[in-house]
C-alpha cells in the first residue's frame, strides 16, 4: 500500500514543472515588482527583484502588470528574463455602429492614434440592447439574435488590424443593462414592484437582469471570453452595477452588504473564468464613486472594485457632477480640477496607477451648456498625467474626434 502511495505521489509530482524567471522593463531593464504571473488555474506575484517561481503542469504563462502591456510566454522556450513594455493607455472610444473593419469612423480613428498621443481603443463588443460586435462562440447569446445586428464580420482581421498598428484594445461589456437576456429571461428580469411584477425598463426602455443572479453573470462573463479569445487586450464592464433606482424587484434583498457582495461575486468568477487569457480587467464606475461614502445604492466601493479588478475607471465627466461640487457652482467650467481632485482622493483605496479615467469628449449637458473643445480637453488630459493616473479613456458618443483637440501644439492647427 505504501508502494502504490509512494508511486502516485512521484506521478503527481511529475505532472507539475517549476519554472522560474525575472521580470524586467523593456526601457530601463529595471525589475518589475509585484507583477501577475499565472496560467489557466492560479497566480503568482514577483518579488521586489522581479524574480517569480510557479509550479504548473502548463506550458503557456501569462503575466499581467499595472502600466505594462498584458504579456504570454512558453516555459519551453526557456526564458528567464522577461521584459515587459510599458504603456499608459490613452484610449478612444469606438462606437458599435463604428466597429467595422471598412468603416470610415474607425479609418478617422486610426489617423488620429498615427497623429496623436492616442494608442488604444475602447470597442463596444457588447452593447446596452445585447447585440455583439462580431459572431461569438456563445450559443445563447446566439439564440437570442445577438448576433444579427453584428458590425464586424471579420474580427481576426480587426484584431490583426489592431496588433499590427501596437494598438491596445479594450473590450467593453455592458453587463446587467440588457435588453435581448431580460426579454428572453422574464424570470431573472429585474422587476417592478407593482401587482404584476412587470420587467421594468429605465428612461431609454432597456430592460436589465438582476445581478444577484449567477445566470447573469455567467452570461456576461462567457461573452467578456469571447472577446479574450478574439485577441482583446482587456476586458472592460460597463454597467457592472445595480440601477441608481429604489422599489425595483430582485431574487435578493437589497442591502448595501448584499449588493457589494453581488458585485465583488460577479468580479471572482470573471477573474477565474479569463485567467487562462492573460487579460487585464477594468470596471466602469459613475464619477461620484471618489467621493460617495457609501455604496450609492449601486453595489460599487473603491475599496471592493480595488480588491477584485486591475483597474478602475471611473466617469470623470465635469458635466456628471452636480452644482456646488468641488466648491463650484458650475464644475463643467473646472475640467482639471475636477479630474485631479477625485483621484487625489482616492489615492489612500487605490493607487493612481490603477486608475483610468473617462473623460469628456462632448457638450457640457447642464445649464452651462459649455463646449468642450481644445482647452478643456488637454485640461482634462493634463490632470490625469498630474495625479499619476494609467492614461484616460476618451468619451464620444458619436467617435467623432478632431486632431484640434487630441493633438500637440505643432501639429494640430
Amino acid at each position: 500500500m505504501k508502494t502504490v502511495l509512494l508511486l502516485f505521489l512521484l506521478i503527481q509530482e511529475s505532472l507539475f514543472a517549476s519554472f522560474s524567471g525575472i521580470l524586467v522593463d523593456n526601457n530601463s531593464s529595471l525589475p518589475i515588482q509585484n507583477a501577475i504571473v499565472s496560467d489557466s488555474v492560479h497566480d503568482v506575484r514577483s518579488d521586489v527583484n522581479g524574480s517569480f517561481f510557479m509550479d504548473s503542469n502548463e506550458t503557456l504563462l501569462h503575466v499581467k502588470a499595472y502600466g505594462y502591456r498584458p504579456y504570454s510566454f512558453n516555459t519551453d522556450t526557456n526564458k528567464t528574463k522577461i521584459y515587459l513594455q510599458a504603456i499608459k493607455v490613452k484610449a478612444l472610444y469606438l462606437t458599435f455602429w463604428g466597429a467595422s473593419n471598412n468603416s470610415k469612423t474607425l479609418k478617422k480613428i486610426l489617423e488620429l492614434i498615427d497623429q496623436t498621443q492616442a494608442n488604444a481603443v475602447v470597442v463596444d463588443v457588447k452593447n446596452e440592447y445585447g447585440s455583439t460586435q462580431f459572431w461569438t462562440g456563445f450559443k445563447q447569446a446566439n439564440s437570442y439574435g445577438a448576433y444579427l445586428n453584428r458590425t464586424n464580420r471579420n474580427i481576426k482581421k480587426f484584431i490583426k488590424m489592431m496588433k499590427a498598428r501596437d494598438i491596445y484594445t479594450i473590450a467593453r461589456i455592458v453587463t446587467f443593462k440588457d435588453e435581448l437576456q431580460a426579454a428572453n429571461n422574464p424570470d431573472y428580469a429585474i422587476k417592478r414592484d407593482d401587482d404584476n411584477q412587470t420587467i421594468w425598463r429605465n428612461h431609454d426602455n432597456m430592460a436589465w437582469v438582476d445581478p444577484f443572479d449567477k445566470r447573469s453573470h455567467d452570461y456576461a462573463i462567457s461573452i467578456a471570453e469571447e472577446a479574450a479569445k478574439a485577441g482583446y487586450d482587456e476586458i472592460n464592464f460597463d454597467y457592472i452595477r445595480f440601477p441608481a433606482k429604489t422599489g425595483l424587484v430582485y431574487s435578493k434583498k437589497s442591502t448595501q452588504k448584499s449588493r457589494v457582495k453581488a458585485i465583488e461575486s460577479f468580479l471572482d468568477e470573471a477573474k477565474t473564468r479569463l485567467r487562462k487569457y492573460g487579460v487585464f480587467i477594468s470596471v466602469d464606475t459613475y464619477g461620484n464613486i471618489c467621493w460617495a461614502k457609501d455604496d450609492n445604492g449601486i453595489g460599487q466601493t473603491v475599496e471592493s472594485l480595488a480588491a477584485h479588478a486591475d483597474y478602475l475607471a471611473p466617469m470623470l465627466y465635469p458635466s456628471g457632477f452636480s452644482k456646488g461640487s468641488f466648491y463650484f457652482e458650475y464644475p463643467s467650467e473646472y475640467p482639471y480640477e475636477v479630474v485631479f481632485r477625485s483621484v487625489k482622493t482616492i489615492q489612500n483605496r487605490i493607487p493612481s496607477n490603477r486608475v483610468r479615467p473617462w473623460l469628456q469628449y462632448f457638450k457640457d449637458y447642464t445649464k452651462r451648456k459649455k463646449e468642450y473643445k481644445r482647452a478643456e480637453i488637454q485640461a482634462q488630459i493634463k490632470a490625469t498625467e498630474d495625479v499619476g493616473t494609467n492614461g484616460w479613456m476618451m468619451w464620444s458618443p458619436s467617435s467623432k474626434y478632431s486632431l484640434k483637440c487630441l493633438g500637440s501644439d505643432s501639429n494640430c492647427f
